[in-house]
């Protein structure tokens, strides 16, 4: 009598509820026969003890200690596979490639795209085969990878040397700098034009670009992905992140409305002018050629191809200072090779081996991407012997690749010498994946390596980095899309 009793009042209906919705939750998220092992996660909530995280990859990196490569994770209700170490890393990015290639539905990508227009980072299928080999050939056509680009590049070492040269030897912060000339290579070939260092509506989507990034990567854009219903409803940073993407949006569009002024069908000018002609040659709308995903594909573009060049740069400056021995070895063989003078070409980099090794290791050291972006997994497959089920969402962690302790030597020091043969030579490393790999391979990777090589000889070959007397930088970095380093002030001494 006690039970039915209890069972109709209020605390015990509540109770009944309760207990209904976690055996329901326990029978649809009950784990498929041998998949991988993880850390205990709490109904509805997950493993949500990664809150507040400062570094969620070294997280990450213990839990493999414990679980081994391929281990399970709950972001709230969603279930997904760490993977970790070069070896399970590369098995699932080139040996599967295929299986790995496509992303999965991601509620904060929902919003940043339109129905139909995924850009060039979320989009799957037939359509990012199509726009991904459109960007390829088109960015080729404008110089990437070519001495045209090189000239670009070149160029914008000058207006960067000049105005770090105006600074006259004061404290300043290099990353404004930084991110206003690689940007400015981007800028070239998306729209055809750079922009001067103080044009008010340039520096506006700058700041908006690394807001973004630093924003993605926070608590807020987590708990956003694993409770959208919740989150779109209420007040946070999280709203920031989608008011600053449709600034960035607002001035792509202004371009494309320009560009469409003054096209010319027989002279296209860069990647916003052969969209704009694709569009009109090509009426199927199924392979994302229209002008709204022209301007995703290009805020892509700049999201990718600004923030990460510009960050490997900070981080050059962070290693060398705090290794005043490796910038001197650096000039010295960029005296000998190439001078003060004249400017570098990347037909001096085979004759700078000491110098492209440490370039090599700033990306290593400096993981700008430490967890790469999701895959799911298209079919049912095996990673280390456990049941990967056909859906389920896939984490590669390249900070677990590039310090691997059974790929490197020093994994955890700053150490040129992992690039390097007994005769002072180059070589390359197989676990050296900045850039991820496989199919989704960062699209810009060849413009990167062009710029950071161009970039960075060019710095060092006109200036002396330093901070002031007592001042030690920081290298563990601060946390978002993109790792980037504590914000800091340098002198310079020009050479």
């Amino acid at each position: 009598m006690w039970f039915s009793n209890f069972l109709l009042s209020n605390e015990g209906v509540l109770l009944s509820v309760f207990l209904f919705l976690l055996i329901m939750y326990h029978l649809r998220n009950k784990n498929p026969r041998n998949f991988p092992p993880g850390p205990f996660a709490l109904p509805f909530i997950g493993n949500f003890q990664i809150v507040g995280k400062k570094h969620p990859h070294i997280y990450f990196s213990k839990l493999a200690e414990i679980y081994g490569d391929v281990f399970s994770f709950c972001f709230g209700r969603d279930k997904m596979v760490i993977v970790s170490g070069y070896k399970m890393v590369k098995e699932a990015l080139v040996t599967q490639a295929d299986n790995f290639v496509d992303r999965p539905y991601s509620p904060m990508g929902d919003r940043f795209y339109s129905a139909n227009s995924d850009g060039l980072f979320m989009s799957n299928g037939g359509k990012w085969k199509a726009q991904r080999r459109f960007a390829l050939s088109t960015l080729r056509d404008f110089g990437l990878g070519k001495n045209r680009m090189e000239q670009c590049i070149c160029e914008e070492i000058r207006y960067l040397q000049e105005e770090i040269e105006q600074e006259k030897g004061k404290l300043f912060r290099p990353a404004g700098l930084f991110n206003n000339a690689v940007s400015n290579i981007a800028c070239q070939l998306v729209m055809g034009k750079r922009y001067d260092y103080s044009d008010h509506n340039f520096q506006l989507m700058l700041k908006n670009l690394s807001e973004i990034l630093h924003l993605e990567g926070s608590i807020w854009a987590q708990l956003y992905e694993s409770f959208p219903g919740v989150m779109k409803r209420l007040p946070g940073p999280h709203n920031k992140i989608f008011r600053d993407f449709n600034k960035v949006k607002e001035f792509i569009a202004q371009e494309v409305k320009s560009h469409k002024k003054d096209l010319d069908h027989n002279n296209p000018r860069d990647y916003i002018d052969a969209f704009l002609i694709k569009m009109e040659n090509l009426k199927e709308t199924d392979l994302g050629f229209t002008e709204t995903n022209l301007v995703l594909c290009s805020a892509d573009l700049f999201l990718a191809g600004t923030e990460t060049t510009a960050t490997t740069l900070l981080w050059a400056l962070v290693f060398l200072i705090r290794h005043p021995d490796i910038q001197e070895k650096v000039q010295a063989e960029i005296d000998n090779v190439i001078g003060q003078t004249r400017q570098p070409s990347m037909a001096d980099r085979p004759n700078l081996p000491y110098t492209d090794a440490v370039i090599h290791e700033i990306q290593r050291m400096g993981n700008i991407v430490p967890l790469n972006a999701l895959r799911i997994a298209a079919k049912d497959t095996t990673l280390d012997g456990y049941h990967i089920p056909e859906g389920t969402s896939v984490l590669p962690v390249l900070t677990s690749v590039l310090f691997d302790k059974t790929e490197w030597e020093t994994p955890d020091t700053f150490n040129p010498g992992h690039f390097l043969d007994a005769d002072g030579k180059f070589v390359k490393r197989e676990a050296f994946l900045p850039f991820s790999a496989g199919k989704r391979v960062c699209l810009g990777e060849s413009l990167a390596k062009m710029e950071l090589f161009l970039f960075f000889v060019g710095l060092l070959q006109k200036f002396t980095f330093s901070v002031p007397d007592g001042v030690e930088l920081s290298t563990e970095g601060v946390y978002g899309a993109t790792r980037v380093p504590e914000p800091f002030k340098i002198h310079t001494k020009t050479r």
